[in-house]
């Protein structure tokens, strides 16, 4: 059975970069373009795996991990940030994130994260 990921980035590129990564071996049950509609689709489609931006408008993905993390301590979120935003990434940890990928991502980078992040079916 395939991995259920929920994609949340405000960058319809990097939310287009990801599908294509993801979507030959995954299944997407959703797309987000803030943490507000994160924590909703979250809610609605109880994904195995969040790929969440770190910063995006209304709600970042560091408050929407935590709220998140906050009703399913078991939530798996994999954060995407950019360079030198270490300060952001030490914040999505403490928030629940289990791990992290850099922009701009290639494709075993993020497959390493999921792996290292979702136990093998």
């Amino acid at each position: 059975m395939a991995i259920r990921v929920l994609i949340a980035d405000d960058s319809e590129f990097m939310r287009n970069l990801l599908r294509e990564i993801l979507d030959a071996d995954y299944d997407i049950v959703g797309e987000a373009e803030n943490g507000v509609e994160a924590v909703e689709l979250y809610e609605e489609t109880d994904p195995d795996l969040v790929m969440m931006d770190i910063v995006m408008p209304i709600r970042s993905g560091i408050e929407a991990t935590n709220e998140i993390t906050d009703t399913d301590p078991n939530a798996r979120v994999i954060m995407c940030t950019s360079v030198g935003q270490e300060e952001k990434m030490k914040a999505a940890i403490k928030a629940g994130a289990q791990g992290y990928i850099t922009k701009p991502f290639q494709k075993p980078n993020v497959l390493e994260a999921i792996n290292d992040v979702v136990p093998a079916a």
